[in-house]
C-alpha cells in the first residue's frame, strides 16, 4: 500500500503545491486543517480517495495525535505573517510545531518535515523569527531526524509577495521603498519549496538538518519593486521611507483589519532573506538536493499580467 503523509497546513499556498507533487508520486495524503470543509479545492489533485482532509488544531493535542494516527510522514507548514485574535505567533509558530513534533514522536514516527524560515532564531529581535526559532528547537529536541527547511520569501501564483507590491502598484500613485530598498531578498519558487519537501520525505535529504532554500538570484527590494512595475506597466514613484518613520506608520496601520504591514514586518526588512555560506558550503540548499531553481521572471510574468491596466490584452505584451 502507498505511505501515507500528514500535512498540517496542507491548504495553504505551499501546500496545495505539496499536495500536487505528492499525489503525482504517488503518496496518500491526509490533510490536517481547521476546517476540513474549505479544504475541497484540494481533491482534484489526486485519484479519487488519494486526498482526504480531516480536522486538527495545534492549540488542541487530542486533535494533533488523531490526525498523525497511522500515518508514515509528517509535515508541518503551518505558519502565519501577522497575529490575530488566539492566532499569535507564539501558539502557532512556537507552541504549534511542539505539539506536531512531540504527537508525530509519540506514534513511533521518524519521517518529519518542518518548514520555518530564512532567519529564524529564537533570540531575533522580530517576533515572527524569534516564534519560528523556538519552534526548529521544539521539533528537532522531540524528533531529532527531522528535517527543517528554511525558505527565503517564497513566489508563485497565489503568494503573498509579487502579488502584494502588484496590488499596492495598481492603487498607490507611490511605491514605499523602506529603509531606501536595499534589503536583499532570494525569493524561492513555491514549486521547488515542494519538490525540496518531497525529496526530504523519500530520504534524499539529511536527516535532523537544517537547509536554507533561495532562488536562483539576490535581489534588492527596490530591484524587486522595478521589476513588478515594469511587469504590470505601471509608473509610479518609488519613495524611500526611513525604517523608524516606516515602523511609526506601521504602529497605526497593524490595528486595521487585513493590515499592508506590521512593525515585526518593518524590523524583519532590516535584515537580509538570503542563503547564508555555511549552507551553501554545506549543501544544505536546493542544489545540494539535485533541485535547480526557478527564477522569479519564468513564473511571474504568468499571474502579474492580471495587474496590468487592460490585463493579458495590455500593449505590454507586445514588447
Amino acid at each position: 500500500m502507498a505511505k501515507l503523509v500528514t500535512i498540517f497546513g496542507g491548504s495553504g499556498f505551499i501546500g496545495r503545491h505539496l499536495v500536487r507533487a505528492l499525489a503525482a508520486n504517488g503518496w496518500r495524503i491526509r490533510v490536517a486543517v481547521r476546517r476540513p470543509d474549505l479544504a475541497g479545492h484540494l481533491q482534484p489533485l489526486g485519484a479519487v480517495g488519494q486526498i482526504s482532509a480531516v480536522q486538527a488544531n495545534v492549540r488542541n493535542g487530542a486533535s494533533v495525535a488523531r490526525a498523525v494516527d497511522g500515518a508514515d510522514a509528517v509535515v508541518n507548514l503551518i505558519g502565519i505573517l501577522a497575529e490575530t485574535g488566539r492566532q499569535t505567533f507564539g501558539a502557532v509558530q512556537a507552541n504549534g510545531p511542539r505539539v506536531i513534533a512531540e504527537s508525530t514522536a509519540a506514534a513511533g514516527i521518524t519521517n518529519m518535515v518542518h518548514v520555518s524560515a530564512i532567519g529564524a532564531d529564537k533570540n531575533a529581535v522580530a517576533d515572527y523569527l524569534a516564534s519560528k526559532g523556538y519552534g526548529e528547537e521544539a521539533v528537532l529536541a522531540a524528533c531529532p531526524s527531522a528535517v527543517i527547511f528554511r525558505p527565503s520569501v517564497v513566489f508563485g501564483q497565489e503568494d503573498q509577495f509579487l502579488n502584494k507590491f502588484a496590488a499596492m502598484a495598481r492603487a498607490l500613485p507611490v511605491m514605499p521603498l523602506f529603509g531606501g530598498g536595499e534589503t536583499k531578498f532570494q525569493p524561492v519558487f513555491v514549486g521547488d519549496v515542494a519538490k525540496a519537501i518531497v525529496a526530504a520525505l523519500e530520504g534524499r535529504a539529511k536527516p535532523g538538518t537544517v537547509y536554507e532554500l533561495g532562488g536562483p538570484q539576490v535581489v534588492s527590494f527596490r530591484a524587486l519593486i522595478e521589476y513588478v512595475l515594469n511587469e504590470t506597466g505601471r509608473t509610479r514613484l518609488p519613495v524611500s521611507i526611513p525604517f523608524w518613520l516606516a515602523k511609526l506608520k506601521a504602529s497605526f496601520l497593524q490595528v486595521l483589519p487585513g493590515a499592508p504591514i506590521t512593525v515585526d514586518q518593518v524590523i524583519m526588512l532590516q535584515s537580509d532573506t538570503i542563503v547564508g555560506e555555511a549552507a551553501k558550503a554545506e549543501g544544505r540548499t536546493l542544489a545540494g538536493l539535485g533541485i535547480e531553481p526557478v527564477a522569479v521572471e519564468s513564473v511571474a510574468p504568468s499571474y502579474l499580467y492580471r495587474f496590468r491596466e487592460k490585463g493579458q490584452f495590455d500593449k505590454i505584451n507586445a514588447t
